[in-house]
């Protein structure tokens, strides 16, 4: 695969999973939200980020994804993250607000939010995908930037709505409706089950090559972080933590994986908050050499590296000394660096 095909072929697979998170997050917020012009939007949009889903991967598949397993692997990782961040999303809209109207707007923003990042995204593409002289990709990603758009107008229109319901709920005192009457509760449960039961699946065919749905990178110390806030000390992937002094934990970090650094670290901050330990876990902390290298084994690193990307295998090498320091890792990325 050349270097323009590989490029688009990466934005195409970022494109993909957010529009696979996103219709987890559409699930959940129409749930809470009461029928009217703003639910059917929200519906609407749901019906056509199902479709851009769709569209995006006939694209990919055109383009030969399956050629390269690794950028195949690469795609599908970042699919299962997004699944996954959209799950733990999920129970914390229904905790968001005082009443159901302030939950609703809340959502609304973060609605809006989320369609300028695709609206983003997809004028990337489109400019990408002109500059190598591909119009096929160029026309999708023009067509499902449009629909972004047109929704974000969408939503901007419903926000002043929005607001007056919260007034008349929370100021004056005469909410428009119940969450509770809405079938949130049931929807949510069964949007949080579809959740986990599609990245069961697809992390039955990647076992051999990922131990977990923590692909995409930036997305692993997100997650630690929200964990890391509501855990309890047998949480941790360090036993009898609590017990352990500063000069003790320090010693047990390089060999963690950056979702259970940032895991510690938002524990130890909310708990004994000391200084050692957290500057030392700001020192480990940072992106992987490539999406879902803490979840390899050693021989699982080696047949990345046996690829021969000398740019991966300097991260890689960099990256392993300073947290696992696996000595076969480390010996197949100076065989694989002397032969690039």
């Amino acid at each position: 695969m050349n270097a323009d095909r590989k490029k688009v072929v990466q934005y195409l697979n970022e494109a993909h999973a957010t529009e696979q998170a996103l219709t987890r997050v559409l699930q959940s917020q129409i749930a809470m939200t009461p029928a009217g012009s703003y639910r059917s939007g929200l519906e609407k949009h749901l019906d056509e980020t199902k479709d851009h889903a769709e569209r995006v991967a006939e694209r990919l598949e055109s383009l030969g994804q399956g050629a390269n397993p690794l950028l195949a692997f690469v795609g599908l990782a970042e699919t299962i993250a997004a699944q996954v961040l959209a799950l733990y999303k999920t129970p914390f809209d229904l905790l968001r607000g005082s009443g159901g109207e302030e939950k609703v707007l809340k959502n609304a923003k973060d609605a809006c939010a989320t369609e300028a990042l695709e609206i983003a995204t997809y004028t990337a593409i489109e400019r990408l995908a002109k500059r190598v002289g591909d119009d096929e990709t160029a026309a999708l990603a023009a067509s499902i930037r449009e629909d972004e758009q047109r929704m974000l107008d969408r939503i901007l229109r419903e926000i002043p709505k929005l607001t007056d319901a919260v007034v008349q709920a929370d100021i004056k005192g005469r909410p428009s409706y119940d969450i509770a009457t809405t079938g949130a509760g049931e929807a949510v449960r069964e949007a949080g089950e579809a959740t986990r039961k599609a990245a069961r699946k697809t992390a039955a065919t990647t076992r051999k090559t990922a131990r977990n749905a923590r692909k995409v990178p930036g997305v692993a110390q997100v997650e630690g972080e929200v964990k890391g806030a509501v855990a309890s000390e047998g949480d941790l992937a360090i036993a009898r933590y609590d017990a352990l002094n500063a000069d003790e934990v320090v010693a047990k970090l390089t060999g963690l994986s950056q979702i259970d650094l940032a895991k510690v670290d938002a524990y130890e901050r909310k708990n004994q908050n000391r200084t050692t330990v957290l500057s030392r876990i700001t020192s480990l902390r940072g992106d992987e050499p490539w999406a879902g290298y803490d979840e390899l084994t050693a021989s699982e690193v080696q047949a990345v590296l046996a690829e021969g990307d000398d740019e991966r295998i300097k991260k890689a090498r960099s990256y392993e000394r300073a947290h696992k320091n696996r000595a076969s890792v480390l010996t197949a990325a100076e065989r694989e660096h002397s032969n690039a």
